[in-house]
């Protein structure tokens, strides 16, 4: 079930109404939940509902274990359990197939044919985040951070709470599962906030991503009919379509639960306008980023045992982080990219300041943070044509077509893209960059809650008007949110 569906537009004040009518139930209340959020994902495959409540199950068990046993070998043997269940089920769905192919080709280099078939395997769609999310709750508990939940009703539906549960953000059990446990009250404001928070991301999702994704969908998938400018203005629009298709889905995930009552964390804070790449991913992803740093980062010794782990275990994040995102050879290239740069930036920290020193880039003008906030777009882009690319030859073949600069020109007559459309689109992100620079200065729901009631109903009109008159409407595939691959 899409959020920019009729069929969410239905399930969802039917869910609302209906729990805040139960609200003075506590129990009543979470078991509804529970309910809703396992029919909201088995609207798209029944078939892995068994999946989610098995691994819930596992976990709620296990996290119980961990907690009463004493030795600490016993623990790590529970701990192992709950780690091995949940990577065994991801890696099964997700890698199977690429890591039987790949050992296929390694053996082709040595010319040996292997006679080996792949399994027809659909891929669960969340599973990689409801994996994570659990699992942090079983690490937890071993670690001693949280104590386990004897609800299993409120485990159960914090597992599967249903605005974040297919694309995050990915939450803590320290922060979402209390929450289980409070009586939420209606607050008219914060209610409010929430269907505004749909709203904006529905207009980024469907106004700028989906129209976005026309254009890069037409050149990424015919790589042979375009020449170089179309891939760069297909790769810029690529950046705008993933960031506003993510972020809208964090958005409306965010906007759904404050209207029940619950807080999730922030997962995007204006990452494009970074000034490194390190400093990009303190804003892009910022639940999974977290994750990372607290379960694979900090676990290997982070910057504890010297420069040289230090810069070891900062590409080994980015690597696992690319394949967690994909099970391709386009994905791992695009997690090395990243980690080389990140790497890079923190071996070249003192160099770089001394140099920029010299160039008169030292002293964090405007016009120096606009230089170094372009030169990481520019890097994140390159990194992005890995991401959106159907193949790795595909990649290698639009950087090559790129560089050629002779071709640097636009033939409509011949090609499937409507100007008007590249046009349109650049429009609305140049409109999107304007309002996010302005709300990174002044947070612009607090201004327009200011205004007179004339005022602020016009612009929620206008917004809704916006919506109905220039989103895009297609089938189910093209307007899919692109992290439900993932």
């Amino acid at each position: 079930m899409l959020f920019n569906s009729l069929d969410f537009a239905i399930f969802f004040p039917i869910v609302i109404i209906t729990y805040w009518t139960l609200s003075s139930n506590l129990k009543v209340r979470n078991l509804f939940l529970l309910f809703s959020s396992y029919f909201f994902y088995a609207w798209w495959d029944w078939r892995f509902l068994g999946l989610i409540v098995f691994s819930s199950l596992i976990d709620y068990i296990l996290g119980l274990a961990i907690s009463k046993t004493k030795l600490e070998k016993q623990k790590k043997i529970l701990v192992s359990t709950s780690i091995f269940v949940n990577l065994g089920f991801l890696f099964f769905f997700k890698y199977f197939n690429f890591f039987v192919i790949s050992f296929v080709d390694a053996f082709k280099l040595f010319g040996t044919n292997l006679e080996v078939s792949t399994l027809h395997i659909v891929l669960p769609v969340g599973i990689s985040f409801y994996t994570f999310q659990t699992l942090s709750y079983t690490i937890d508990i071993y670690r001693d951070k949280i104590k386990p939940t004897k609800n299993v009703i409120n485990f159960f539906a914090f597992v599967s709470f249903f605005p974040q549960l297919v694309a995050g953000p990915i939450e803590r059990a320290s922060n979402l599962l209390p929450q289980f446990s409070e009586k939420h009250y209606f607050d008219y404001s914060k209610f409010k906030s929430g269907l505004l928070l749909i709203c904006w991301g529905l207009i980024k999702k469907m106004i700028i991503a989906d129209r976005a994704a026309i254009v890069v969908n037409e050149v990424y998938n015919n790589v042979e009919n375009y020449n170089s400018l179309y891939y760069v203005y297909a790769t810029i629009l690529f950046a705008f379509q993933i960031y506003c298709d993510f972020s809208a889905y964090s958005d409306i995930a965010i906007g759904i639960s404050r209207t029940m009552g619950f807080d999730l964390m922030k997962n995007f804070k204006t990452p494009y306008f970074s000034k490194s790449l390190t400093e990009f991913w303190r804003r892009w992803h910022i639940s999974l980023s977290t994750w990372f740093r607290d379960y694979v980062y900090i676990p290997l010794g982070g910057s504890k045992k010297g420069n040289k782990r230090m810069y070891f275990n900062l590409f080994l994040v980015f690597l696992i982080s690319g394949i967690w995102h994909g099970a391709a050879w386009t994905f791992v290239s695009w997690g090395i990219i990243h980690g080389v740069i990140i790497v890079l930036e923190k071996l070249s920290s003192n160099f770089r300041k001394i140099f920029f020193l010299k160039l008169g880039l030292g002293v964090m003008n405007f016009a120096n943070k606009l230089f170094f906030v372009f030169v990481t777009f520019f890097i994140v882009c390159v990194s992005w044509v890995f991401f959106r690319a159907n193949s790795f030859n595909d990649a290698l073949l639009i950087f090559k077509k790129a560089l050629i600069i002779k071709e640097y020109s636009f033939d409509f007559k011949n090609s499937e893209i409507d100007f008007f459309n590249i046009k349109t689109t650049f429009i609305c992100i140049f409109i999107l960059v304007i309002i996010e620079f302005i709300h990174n200065r002044k947070n612009l729901y607090k201004v327009l809650q200011k205004q007179g009631f004339v005022f602020r109903w016009e612009t929620y009109i206008l917004a809704v008007l916006a919506i109905l008159i220039f989103g895009v409407y297609g089938e189910y595939d093209d307007s899919q949110f692109i992290y439900f691959q993932f």
